[in-house]
């Protein structure tokens, strides 16, 4: 479940953020969001494994899953797909017209992201401008439209963290990729990984302290981006990017980034 975490918690951010002062976040959007997040990412997953069925035979972590195992045809994926989809729309249908437009918007994001690792070696940013779009939704659901001076500095703060966690994530199957040609950050910073990873993690802290002078945060928000710093610090310094099983265990930990983000929002709002 790591994976519905990360595009989880930037929604929570920005549901956080849009709570009046002295007031704890919108429960039944926080609610409702949850389910989206599942089902949005486990489409985006379905979405993934249709385009790299292929490819995901020759690589070691991803060869048994169903449609490259062949235990499912591409039609039964594509129905399967489609009830995700319609599923999701449900959710989408509860919030305001604009969030339903805004949310409408990041579908074509989900659709195209899994080819850019076949055109690019930054895959990582498109991740990132899909996996936190709810940095946008999450504030326009509770105040009918975006605050473009918070969601901005979140969206572009959660696009970093992405930056981070997914290079991270890459150097896992880093040997498989350059085997079968496909492209990845990991492979394009090689091993300057890490200088990168403290550039991205410098800008992602910078960008939410923007977001939270925007929108008059207090001192519990500033001490949890610190604790977000510390916390990344830690993970790039110890990171082993030779290593597939450190990486991992570095990339799942960063649920905890996004939840000492989310208790700091929450405190700094009471």
């Amino acid at each position: 479940p790591a994976g519905t975490w990360l595009l989880y918690l930037p929604c929570t951010w920005s549901i956080g953020l849009a709570a009046a002062p002295g007031c704890l976040p919108d429960w039944r959007m926080l609610s409702l969001f949850g389910v989206g997040a599942v089902l949005m990412r486990g489409a985006g997953c379905t979405i993934n494994d249709m385009w790299d069925r292929d490819y995901d035979r020759q690589v070691a972590r991803t060869a048994s899953r169903p449609l490259a195992a062949g235990d499912i045809s591409t039609f039964q994926s594509l129905v399967f797909l489609a009830g995700q989809l319609s599923l999701a729309l449900c959710v989408l249908l509860c919030l305001n017209h604009y969030s339903i437009i805004l949310g409408a918007a990041s579908l074509s994001l989900v659709i195209t992201y899994p080819l850019m690792k076949r055109v690019t070696y930054w895959p990582q940013l498109v991740l990132g401008l899909t996996f936190n779009w709810g940095a946008l939704l999450g504030w326009s659901a509770i105040k009918g439209s975006c605050e473009w001076s918070v969601c901005l500095p979140l969206y572009f703060a959660g696009v970093m963290w992405t930056l981070v966690y997914d290079t991270i994530y890459a150097h896992q199957d880093k040997r498989d990729d350059i085997a079968i040609g496909v492209k990845s950050t990991a492979l394009q910073f090689k091993e300057d990984t890490k200088k990168w990873l403290s550039g991205f993690s410098l800008a992602m802290l910078l960008s939410l302290c923007m977001a939270g002078v925007n929108c008059n945060q207090t001192f519990p928000y500033y001490s949890a981006v610190a604790a977000v710093g510390a916390h990344l610090a830690h993970q790039i310094y110890t990171l082993d990017i030779d290593k597939p099983e450190d990486c991992w265990k570095k990339f799942a930990s960063n649920r905890t980034v996004g939840i000492l983000l989310f208790i700091g929002i929450v405190l700094g709002n009471l």
